[in-house]
């Protein structure tokens, strides 16, 4: 769908785009075939779209998927998705909050893909509810805003490494990112935006029942970044056990967090476990 007939078609069935859910159509042919590369699907790859607006790239996604789950949070996109995909039996299409929905509703996604242009509104909490999940699915590729894009893609000791990057790292490896011109979307986006690949680990740094005090170690320790992580972490551990874990695993005293390795992280928690 090019810009002109997705503008025709907004205007003939009087549909004026909510800025509060980030309606930000990508049309252009090019940039939606890169997106179906980098997810490297194959016909037998089920694929989980979130904000499928007027469906450029579920159509893409069902050309070379086996069955597409689109859940659409704004009821006249989902009217539209079913007129265009009447006699599409391989899209199943949800009416809602998909956020809400990842929170409500535990599902096994490890045989699943997501690959979607997610609302820039929730896309960071998306992507860690997804990555904090028992099964979380087992590529992701995912259009967002380019300095979301950037700290899911950092390592320790760069600008836009934190929070964000660790909570998804601790699941996925990061494989790659392009950006994407404001032009190839209508309305244009503020922002500057990219498409990152990330691909579930293979072997799990944590069980599932340490991921939660990793997310909570994390959090703390980025919760003032110019302050000795040790310091702010006392808050909540014994200084002893800090201490000595802190000599462990050679890191030094006045250490901030964006110098740590994830791995680094990960084995704190691990010394940290009550």
């Amino acid at each position: 769908m090019n810009l002109s007939k997705l503008r025709r078609l907004l205007d003939e069935r009087g549909i004026q785009l909510t800025k509060s859910l980030g309606q930000h159509f990508l049309h252009d042919a090019n940039q939606l075939r890169r997106i179906v590369q980098a997810a490297e699907l194959t016909a037998a790859d089920r694929v989980l779209e979130i904000g499928p607006g007027l469906g450029a790239l579920t159509e893409m996604l069902l050309a070379g998927a086996a069955e597409v789950f689109a859940i659409e949070k704004d009821q006249r996109l989902v009217t539209e998705l079913k007129r265009r995909f009447a006699d599409e039996s391989r899209l199943q299409l949800l009416h809602a909050d998909a956020l809400a929905l990842l929170q409500q509703e535990a599902r096994d996604w490890r045989d699943w893909k997501l690959v979607s242009n997610l609302p820039y509104s929730v896309a960071s909490p998306i992507l860690v509810e997804l990555a904090l999940q028992e099964h979380p699915p087992g590529r992701i590729v995912a259009t967002l805003q380019l300095e979301v894009a950037r700290r899911l893609m950092a390592g320790a000791g760069d600008e836009d490494y934190g929070v964000l990057s660790l909570l998804v790292q601790l699941r996925y490896e990061p494989r790659g990112l392009f950006k994407i011109p404001a032009g190839c979307f209508f309305p244009e986006p503020d922002v500057a935006s990219a498409c990152v690949a990330l691909a579930r680990r293979e072997r799990e740094l944590l069980p599932m029942e340490l991921r939660e005090a990793f997310a909570r170690l994390v959090k703390l320790a980025f919760s003032q970044r110019r302050k000795m992580m040790l310091k702010l972490l006392k808050q909540q551990w014994p200084a002893d056990k800090l201490e000595a874990a802190f000599v462990a695993l050679g890191i030094l005293p006045q250490a901030r967090a964006e110098s740590l390795e994830l791995m680094q992280f990960v084995e704190l928690t691990r010394r940290l476990k009550p």
